[in-house]
């Protein structure tokens, strides 16, 4: 593809030779002479200077230089480098397409109902009285327990489960080991000491445009519903406790987990290893920095780090104190020195 042909479908500015051959996409480390990369991190300033791209997605006022006897490098100017690289992606990658139909291996319950153009892979299981949406892909080992209700455009990687009752909407995916509606942690104690299990008899609901991602956990709710708002985004290893609710375009990174009745608000993001206690309420668009433990509700548009979870600007002053505390005690030790050497005269 050439290059003017590529700024044109991304509507970019083209500064740079327009009929540049571009061959794929890499990043700025890796790329070669017919690469397009991108910069959308500050970070990675000093490799404008080195990289072998032929081109890069960058935003403008950012002045490109080279190490001599490095071919000029040209810009794709535009707000978003990061969106502008994701759509580049898409034109030079093309993802398996997967053909309509059941493989013979597959067990489909009598009662359920298929949409249309659905592709079911090996050993995959439907049970009674699941309804599956137009365009579905169930690539293999992929389990729709009884009463299932899932929307149109479907995709659930090798291994994914959906279990009874739950609800997803349209243009779901769910990636390989997701377990949606399993069981939430709901036991009663009794008086030997001992644990009752509560039935779950919540479903838990996706709703459109929601990506799970590997081996991540939505759990059912004990009474009432576990809510995945649209376009939210669950990462590897998310554990989403009984009847919690999180809101649109909501992000929750690696390992985060939620304690039962969390509320996430609309827009939000919890970076790796975050975990919250049950019950509370994280306002919209909060941010919560990685390995952060929420014990209380977090505002909205808050900015929140550490164990207990502070508002970030005090988070760094206890920090920038503590990396101080040795030289702090050294000074009372010494102030401690000179007062007992007044008080033995």
């Amino acid at each position: 593809m050439k290059l003017k042909e590529l700024s044109d479908k991304l509507a970019c500015r083209l500064e740079g030779d327009p009929s540049a051959e571009i061959a794929g996409v890499a990043g700025m480390d890796h790329a070669s002479a017919d690469h397009v990369t991108f910069l959308a991190n500050r970070r990675y300033f000093p490799l404008l200077r080195s990289t072998r791209a032929a081109a890069i997605f960058v935003e403008d006022g950012i002045r490109i230089e080279r190490e001599p006897g490095l071919p000029p490098l040209a810009a794709l100017r535009t707000a978003n480098p990061y969106l502008a690289f994701a759509h580049a992606i898409e034109l030079f990658y093309q993802p398996p397409a997967y053909a309509p139909g059941i493989h013979p291996t597959a067990v489909i319950a009598k009662t359920a109902k298929i949409g249309g153009s659905a592709h079911i892979g090996p050993y995959c299981f439907v049970d009674e009285d699941v309804t599956l949406g137009e365009h579905a892909v169930l690539h293999s080992f992929v389990t729709l327990y009884r009463g299932a209700r899932i929307g149109d455009h479907f995709f659930a990687h090798a291994h994914a489960v959906v279990r009874e009752h739950c609800r997803i909407g349209n243009r779901v995916i769910l990636q390989n080991g997701v377990i949606i509606g399993g069981d939430g942690l709901g036991f009663a104690k009794q008086k030997d000491g001992s644990w009752y299990k509560m039935t779950q008899s919540g479903p838990a609901v996706l709703e459109d445009d929601v990506e799970v991602q590997a081996n991540a956990c939505v759990d059912r709710a004990t009474v009432g519903e576990t809510r995945i708002g649209r376009g939210a985004k669950l990462d590897d290893l998310v554990l989403i406790g009984h009847a919690s609710q999180v809101g649109a375009n909501a992000m929750l990174c690696g390992q985060v987990g939620l304690a039962g009745s969390t509320r996430i608000g609309d827009g939000c993001i919890l970076a790796g290893q975050v975990g919250t206690a049950g019950h509370l309420t994280v306002g919209n668009g909060a941010v919560i920095t990685a390995k952060s433990g929420v014990p209380n509700d977090v505002p909205p548009a808050a900015l929140y780090s550490g164990y207990p979870a502070v508002e970030n600007r005090q988070w760094l002053k206890t920090q920038a104190m503590l990396n101080r505390l040795p030289d702090l005690q050294r000074k009372v030790r010494d102030l401690e020195e000179q007062i007992e050497k007044l008080k033995s005269r």
